[in-house]
């Protein structure tokens, strides 16, 4: 998945380091449900793999 941040962060006049965040995964049993939220701030991020 690729989030356009910079456009994001650009609508609310706001400076960013990231103008793109792509989160890879493996899909390891495609019956299952995925969360993966995207924590974002202007000069950082992080992510994991929810419940």
């Amino acid at each position: 998945m690729t989030f356009a941040t910079g456009a994001w962060f650009a609508r609310s006049g706001q400076a960013t380091f990231y103008p793109e965040v792509t989160i890879t995964f493996d899909l390891a049993d495609v019956s299952e449900h995925y969360h993966v939220p995207l924590l974002l701030a202007p000069f950082a991020y992080s992510t994991y793999r929810g419940s």
